[in-house]
């Protein structure tokens, strides 16, 4: 049984397929942003996707050739919140219902987030039933309680978003939107001696005070931007592990599994694992695949293919 997936978020155009063995296809397309600039308006992110789902979609189709597809799932809100909305999830939805009805099968819908949670989980070795959820990207930085099914709010920040952060400060440094891989790369270059302190308040967090400090640098040349790059990625990770901190404090849970464009960095993932055991947080970490961290339908079409076998039980 072959589900497609499609995902249209602030920052991708995603088509992609799965089937009882799991990922058959993924693909993807940034929006394109200017040089300078730091993302899009919500009306020039839905053209933009109207523009690429073809293109994808055929793609996908390509790579599915001779082969039935089952169902359409597609990510119709950002999470689940009942008044969670974007535009640009609607052209995504538009799409899915054309193609479902052009293909004969039915549509299904879930949530940007439950997709990233979802495509994290993939090959992350993760087996409990009961674990924190970190989404964190440039739209989302948040910690949830998964049980079962269900997808509950612990904790996040109270202004910008790690992702965000990230960009702004990259965008700054002359760097291109979105800056994570470019950022991250200038940090590997750099030292981090902790001048951005962590901002908590129980499992809320601040990075608004960490963006005006490192814009300070930036304007006043006060720090070599590999410098600068590795500080934010510092904070980032030293953040993160307060966050799951706080979150396992208020759960009993210890084991969190990472999500979102953030995440993809390997450089994250490594800084955080050393941190982690250093501290002796007796938390357990888990990542998925670097390719499926970040926006993506895979998660998506691995969140129909499930409802398609529970049906079938």
């Amino acid at each position: 049984m072959i589900v497609l997936g499609i995902d249209t978020s602030c920052y991708t155009t995603s088509v992609a397929a799965a089937d009882d063995q799991g990922i058959l296809c993924s693909h993807r397309k940034l929006l394109p942003v200017q040089m300078g600039a730091r993302g899009l308006r919500q009306s020039e992110a839905v053209f933009a996707h109207i523009r690429q789902l073809p293109d994808l979609y055929e793609q996908a189709m390509q790579s599915l050739a001779g082969r039935r597809i089952d169902a359409v799932c597609v990510s119709s809100a950002p999470r689940d919140d009942a008044d969670s909305y974007m535009p640009v999830f609607m052209a995504g939805l538009s799409f899915a219902r054309v193609a479902a009805a052009s293909l004969g099968v039915p549509v299904m819908q879930t949530t940007h987030q439950r997709g990233h949670v979802r495509a994290a989980l993939q090959g992350s070795g993760l087996q409990a039933d009961r674990y924190l959820a970190l989404h964190l990207s440039g739209g989302t930085t948040e910690v949830l309680l998964m049980e079962g099914s269900r997808l509950s709010l612990i904790g996040g920040t109270m202004d910008l978003h790690a992702g965000q952060l990230i960009d702004r400060v990259g965008v700054a440094l002359g760097l291109p939107f979105p800056a994570g891989p470019h950022l991250e790369a200038l940090a590997a270059q750099g030292r981090a001696s902790s001048r951005l302190p962590v901002s908590m308040e129980g499992a809320r967090c601040h990075f608004s005070g960490a963006e005006a400090r490192a814009m300070q640098w930036i304007q006043h040349q006060e720090l070599p931007p590999c410098d600068i790059a590795a500080e934010v990625f510092s904070l980032v990770e030293r953040t993160v592990l307060r966050l799951l901190s706080a979150a396992r404090e208020q759960t009993g849970v210890s084991q969190a599994l990472l999500t979102g464009g953030v995440a993809s960095s390997q450089l994250f993932r490594d800084e955080i694992t050393r941190l982690c055991d250093k501290r002796r947080l007796g938390l357990q970490l888990y990542f998925g695949q670097r390719q499926y961290a970040g926006d993506n339908a895979a998660g998506v079409a691995l969140i129909g293919h499930d409802r398609l076998m529970e049906e079938k039980a």
